[in-house]
């Protein structure tokens, strides 16, 4: 059994946080309202010691909750996630103090509880994602738009470019120069500039990987992309109790969707959706070029699996290698 002695849960926001101390019985000790910034978490952090040694249970510790999980851990503390509270949780009506206290109940009944994600270098990959999510998302839309515009534009000028496609139309693109060319040749400086933006954040993530874990950029199909993608949800290995969790984690454990005579399953919309991409990814380019896995998809097919059956096995099936890959490797160090 853990060594504490006093279940601390927070409700964080972006201006304050709602702390309530419980018991091991899940008695009510105290109440805490403090603010969001060093001088709050020192606070918060003195007042819990003073009631016994304490556990946190934080709801939001990825976002609003984040700088005071940093504070927490590099304190010593012993601090866990916890979930939303359910529709369920939520028949009493919400407030903060009783958002926090149902994620103290949470850490004394044992449930619904992760280890931290992280921080340091895993933690800048994860905003390198997102980043690069965000920048593509513009990259798309500025290709688009440069699509569209060149449908429209006068024939000299859609004589010229509309047999290109993606970048190769922006670089011919941003080579004109007649004053009726002038929005299409800002379009496609925007989506070269944020495709030279992609290619500098896909070095930074190769660069990290290679300290990280160089070993699943050797593995077959997975770039630097897909391999942080992985690394940022799983986070400290701790968190995940087993393989079938982390293909649930990944939304790839199968869902049964039999009836009568058909024995089947479909996909499985849950998880995280990134990490189910970036699985998805690794499985079509194993499916082309890793004999293993063109070998199991075609057993899978000769059995009367659909394309997309095959796949989403194929995909819990990776779930399984790379959980026992994501466990060997170190657990992440704050900064």
């Amino acid at each position: 059994m853990s060594a504490w002695t006093v279940a601390i849960g927070v409700d964080t926001h972006r201006d304050t946080h709602t702390a309530v101390a419980l018991d091991r019985l899940g008695r009510v000790l105290g109440v805490l309202e403090l603010s969001a910034d060093a001088e709050g978490y020192a606070r918060l952090l003195g007042w819990s010691r003073s009631l016994g040694r304490p556990a946190f249970a934080l709801e939001g510790s990825g976002s609003y909750g984040l700088g005071l999980a940093r504070f927490l851990s590099e304190a010593g503390g012993e601090v866990y996630e916890v979930e939303r509270p359910t529709r369920r949780d939520r028949r009493r009506g919400k407030s903060d103090r009783r958002d926090a206290e149902l994620a103290a109940h949470r850490l004394v009944r044992g449930e619904g509880l992760a280890h931290l994600r992280g921080f340091g270098e895993r933690e800048r990959l994860r905003a390198l994602l997102a980043e690069r999510r965000s920048g593509r998302q513009a990259y798309v839309a500025a290709l688009n738009q440069l699509h569209a515009l060149v449908i429209a534009a006068p024939p000299s000028l859609r004589d010229r470019l509309e047999q290109l496609q993606g970048e190769r139309l922006a670089r011919a693109a941003i080579r004109l120069r007649s004053r009726e060319a002038t929005i299409i040749r800002r379009l496609a400086g925007r989506a070269l500039r944020l495709a030279a933006e992609t290619a500098l954040i896909d070095r930074e993530l190769e660069q990290s990987l290679r300290t990280l874990a160089p070993e699943l950029l050797n593995e077959p199909g997975v770039g630097p992309v897909c391999a942080a993608q992985l690394l940022v949800s799983a986070g400290e290995p701790a968190r995940m109790r087993s393989e079938a969790a982390f293909a649930a984690l990944a939304g790839v454990s199968p869902v049964e969707a039999s009836s009568g005579r058909i024995h089947r399953h479909r996909l499985n919309r849950g998880g995280d959706r990134q990490l189910n991409a970036a699985l998805h990814r690794i499985a079509l380019q194993r499916s082309r070029i890793h004999p293993e896995t063109i070998g199991y998809t075609e057993r899978l097919l000769a059995r009367g699996k659909s394309k997309r059956e095959a796949l989403r096995c194929v995909k819990r099936a990776l779930a399984r290698h790379f959980y026992r890959k994501l466990i060997e490797l170190p657990p992440p160090t704050p900064n």
